[in-house]
């Protein structure tokens, strides 16, 4: 069996790995913490809307024909 310390190809792929999990964990971090410091911001800006009445009595044709 061959000493540990002689495989430098082994340590160095485990520090990669290890490089690779901590910017993963330091980004998903960051995210969540801008996420919530973040003000919602609506998607779709309201506009005004127009609104039609029609009044219609008891003496209209319209009213006489649905009833």
């Amino acid at each position: 069996m061959s000493d540990w310390t002689s495989l430098w190809y082994v340590w160095l792929i485990l520090l990669l790995v290890f490089l690779l999990l901590l910017c993963g964990v330091s980004a998903s971090c960051i995210r969540f913490c801008c996420r919530k410091k973040r003000i919602p911001v609506e998607t779709f800006p309201r506009h005004p809307c127009d609104l039609a009445v029609i009044g219609i009595d008891s003496d209209s044709t319209a009213h006489s024909t649905v009833t």
